[in-house]
């Protein structure tokens, strides 16, 4: 089954009429993301998507627990100017899902503040809410090339190493 809608393609591993409560988890999961910010990331509006015990990994940190993943928010968000997440695919299963997205993003000391977009894809397990999420993306086109100096060196390595 497929659908289509603003928030990107619905893969359906299942039967709507069975499985109300996955596609609810993913789209709570989704609208969070389009409205976290600096002002809101250590609010309820995260412990409303996510358990207390929740594990969450991307390419930098390993966080367990909902209230030292809200700090990890705080940090990356407060540094930010600008932040935006666009889905595009999903495939949702009874009690996980994978999606994959956009984020688009400015931070005064990179790129020269100019906005920086990466592809990537999340990967979630969930109950009534989730309380597993990974992100897979390229660290180094999300954070090293836009660093001074260092991006120079690391888009030479891939330059060298493409050939």
């Amino acid at each position: 089954m497929q659908g289509k809608s603003k928030l990107g393609t619905t893969h359906q591993l299942f039967d709507v009429n069975e499985f109300e409560g996955p596609l609810k988890v993913v789209e709570e999961f989704k609208s969070l993301y389009q409205r976290l910010n600096a002002t809101n990331c250590q609010s309820n509006i995260v412990d409303e998507v996510y358990r207390s015990d929740v594990l969450f990994q991307d390419s930098f940190h390993r966080v367990e627990g909902v209230s030292a993943m809200k700090e990890y928010f705080n940090a990356l968000y407060l540094n930010l100017k600008s932040s935006e997440f666009v889905f595009h695919d999903q495939w949702v299963g009874s009690s996980s899902a994978m999606l994959t997205w956009t984020m688009t993003y400015s931070h005064g000391k990179l790129n020269r503040g100019r906005e920086i977009s990466i592809e990537g894809s999340t990967e979630v397990r969930f109950d009534e809410k989730i309380y597993f999420h990974k992100d897979y993306f390229d660290g180094g086109r999300l954070l090293y090339e836009h660093v001074p100096l260092l991006g120079s060196v690391i888009k030479q390595l891939k330059k060298h190493m493409a050939k």
